[in-house]
């Protein structure tokens, strides 16, 4: 049994039945579409932040029938936009599928995109879910938002730290906050067990992005770096603030380096390795602790139960995982 699978005991059956409804939820009687969303739901992922919903509930309650209405717009909402980020990012494969726009053209990515979008929005109407609605509709505009002030800053590459935070705030740790909140609203608890379960999501969040910045660089014992980051000239926080640190020349000299057209592998070990002699990933990695260490004691605020022992394994998969 896999880590994720031992997560997931408390809300297995909710899970298996969750997908059922995903997959009803996606159904159309136009056969391209059909042919397309069937394609999604074979190549699913971790369907982590339907856990965290299910999960969630199970802090404040149990999980109730708007519980599944909760976590099938959350996934709908969030599988259109990896469709959308993937158009955008002219990216050809997710997950080691291809993607939607490789093989039906970018056209037709955009089309499902909005009409998982939609089916979403409608989901939730129809099942007069107002709260949860608003909730999931509020992260993605967020998501929005931090997409495109990432960049609009990696144009002049003047990233501060304040930014980058306000950035993956919204790009990544508010869908995170948005599940949680959607979860425990679902199990009928009062808005301040929301906010405090929705601030508990936006740390693990928080942490999670930083772990796909240092995920980025490689680890000590390889020495490697998919270097994707530096090739798109994303300013992360380990780079931001090794930057803050050095000498004027040593960051004139390194910019240099990002700025250029080309990122190959050898200017990206430079710029690793002017990460790790500047301290940047190992203020980094200590942030992302301190997320860590702040969503635990949140969620500590809640009745001790499996859920909420499962959460706090969650959190830590998310700091500890390895891709």
């Amino acid at each position: 049994m896999s880590r994720l699978d031992e997560i997931r005991r408390p809300v297995q059956r909710e899970m298996e039945a969750f997908e059922q409804r995903f997959k009803q939820a996606m159904s159309s009687k136009v056969p391209l579409l059909d042919k397309v969303t069937h394609y999604i739901v074979r190549r699913k992922g971790k369907q982590v932040r339907p856990l965290f919903v299910f999960l969630s509930a199970g802090l404040a309650g149990g999980v109730r029938e708007s519980t599944y209405v909760g976590a099938v717009l959350v996934e709908l909402l969030h599988t259109a936009t990896l469709v959308h980020d993937d158009v955008v990012d002219d990216a050809h494969l997710r997950r080691g599928f291809f993607s939607i726009n490789a093989l039906w053209k970018n056209k037709i990515a955009v089309l499902v995109g909005d009409y998982l979008l939609s089916k979403g929005l409608l989901h939730a109407l129809h099942h007069r879910e107002h709260q949860l609605l608003d909730l999931v509709s509020d992260a993605v505009r967020k998501m929005s938002e931090g997409e495109l002030l990432q960049m609009e800053k990696a144009r002049k590459l003047d990233i501060t730290e304040e930014v980058y935070f306000d950035i993956i705030s919204n790009k990544t740790a508010s869908l995170m906050a948005g599940c949680c909140a959607v979860g425990v609203a679902s199990a009928g608890a009062d808005l301040d067990w929301v906010e405090k379960a929705r601030v508990f999501g936006e740390q693990v969040g928080l942490a999670f992005q930083i772990k796909d910045d240092l995920l980025d660089l490689g680890n000590d014992s390889t020495g490697k770096s998919s270097g994707v980051d530096l090739k798109e000239k994303k300013m992360t926080l380990p780079l931001i603030h090794a930057l803050e640190k050095a000498g004027t020349d040593e960051k004139r000299r390194i910019m240099k380096l990002v700025r250029s057209d080309e990122m190959n592998p050898t200017k990206t070990k430079e710029v690793v390795r002017f990460m790790h002699d500047w301290g940047g990933i190992d203020y980094a990695r200590n942030r992302m602790l301190g997320l860590r260490d702040e969503a635990l004691r949140l969620l500590h605020q809640f009745p001790d139960n499996p859920c909420r022992t499962s959460l706090a394994d969650l959190v830590a998969f998310t700091v500890d995982r390895s891709r």
